[in-house]
């Protein structure tokens, strides 16, 4: 247990400064230490570390260098910000969550660090997931957020590889930055309603603040 810990302490201690706060956990199945974000939240790896999420109607785009291998993944509920979210400045603690919770946000910070750290714009390639329809008796935001994203990457002219969108099940993704390997798995039977609650209550403060290719099943 304690080499574990040291494994994931290691690991968190040797990424990007502005995602140490990021969740680090070991998977058994895999063997290795995953960074796990939450809505919100993005995790860029310059060492192939994996990145872990689970969707309900929110997106996750995943996208990487497919030269050198640095890549990332974001975790967005909303389309866009207003005026006012703009003014919102990255890099101070809990920054990242007030204004990445949007997709443009998401997706402009996603890619900039990406390049910040020796990507290349025209090498850039994108998996996307998400958009699931679970949010009852509401409008459907997941197809709001997949019509946004695809957007988004065609004006950006970044090539989709693949993608895995919309139906009723929230799903798991797992992210390989290095090789843009991704892994999804869709949660057809849920024990409770987690996936829809947090995706609810996350809509729901969103609404009153201020602030504003393969792909294989595991």
């Amino acid at each position: 247990m304690l080499n574990l810990k040291s494994e994931i302490n290691e690991c968190q201690s040797r990424c990007l400064a502005e995602f140490s706060h990021v969740n680090h956990y070991w998977d058994r199945q895999r063997q290795t230490v995953v960074a796990k974000i939450l809505p919100g939240e993005l995790y860029i790896s310059i060492e192939n570390v994996p990145i872990a999420t689970t969707l309900g109607s929110c997106i996750s785009a995943c996208i990487w260098d497919k030269e050198i291998g640095i890549g990332g993944m974001n975790h967005f509920m909303l389309p866009q910000t207003d005026e006012e979210a703009n003014k919102v400045s990255w890099g101070q603690r809990g920054t990242e969550t007030d204004a990445t919770r949007y997709g443009n946000y998401a997706m402009e910070h996603l890619i900039n660090i990406i390049l910040k750290n020796g990507g290349r714009r025209e090498n850039l390639v994108a998996k996307v997931f998400g958009g699931g329809n679970v949010l009852k008796g509401s409008t459907d935001v997941g197809m709001h957020n997949i019509h946004f994203v695809l957007r988004y990457l065609s004006i950006e002219a970044i090539k989709i590889e693949s993608y895995d969108f919309g139906s009723f099940e929230p799903r798991k993704v797992l992210f390989y930055p290095a090789t843009g390997k991704a892994f999804v798995k869709r949660i057809e039977h849920l024990s409770n309603d987690t996936i829809y609650r947090r995706d609810d209550k996350y809509r729901k403060e969103i609404g009153h603040t201020k602030e504003v290719g393969t792909i294989d099943l595991f």
